[in-house]
């Protein structure tokens, strides 16, 4: 029979109570400062980063570059607009008159009072005259009914005339020659306006 007596008997380790009872004392003071570290980790981890809200930040911002900026000088007011020319036109196509022919008659009435216009072109030899002053009683008349304007207080302010479409014609001639005609056209446009807008 083996001796029960742990001084006696090498095998067993050497136990000593001693030590074991220190290790428990100190686990056990131990124990409540590591609660109180993991309780403030936690409420460190929490407690949230108060988050910088950008609208207000920019609400400062302006308020203090409206303080920095000096006060500006007050802005002189707008002048009143000026009150805009009516223009009264009308146009004419395909006329079958040269453009170049048309233009000569066009340059002698751009710019002149309606009545003196209008008189030029009554007694003017040249076969354009017509058409123009045909356009232009037409404008006087978009002016009266479409404008509520006195067509005699009108005067031409531009004419122009346009090349229109060639129609092209041939003419027979000797030993069964064929020659081309071209009849031109024109594009005309009248722009009348007030008396007073052009002074």
């Amino acid at each position: 029979m083996a001796d029960e007596n742990p001084d006696k008997n090498p095998d067993k380790k050497n136990s000593n109570p001693d030590k074991k009872n220190s290790k428990k004392v100190a686990k056990k003071e131990n124990a409540p400062k590591k609660a109180a570290k993991k309780a403030e980790g936690k409420t460190a981890a929490k407690k949230p980063t108060a988050k910088k809200d950008p609208h207000k930040q920019t609400q400062k911002k302006a308020a203090k570059a409206k303080k920095a900026e000096p006060k500006a000088k007050a802005e002189p007011k707008p002048e009143p607009k000026k009150p805009v020319a009516i223009v009264v036109r009308a146009s004419s196509r395909y006329v079958r008159v040269a453009p170049r022919k048309a233009r000569l008659i066009a340059d002698q009435v751009r710019g002149l009072h309606i009545e003196k216009a209008r008189a030029l072109l009554q007694f003017s030899p040249r076969g354009a005259a017509h058409d123009i002053h045909k356009l232009i009683d037409s404008a006087a008349s978009n002016a009266e009914n479409n404008h509520d304007l006195i067509a005699d207080e009108m005067r031409v302010a531009e004419i122009t005339v346009d090349e229109g479409p060639t129609l092209k014609r041939f003419r027979p001639r000797a030993q069964g020659r064929a020659t081309p005609i071209h009849k031109r056209t024109s594009h005309i446009a009248v722009a009348l306006s007030p008396e007073e807008s052009q002074s």
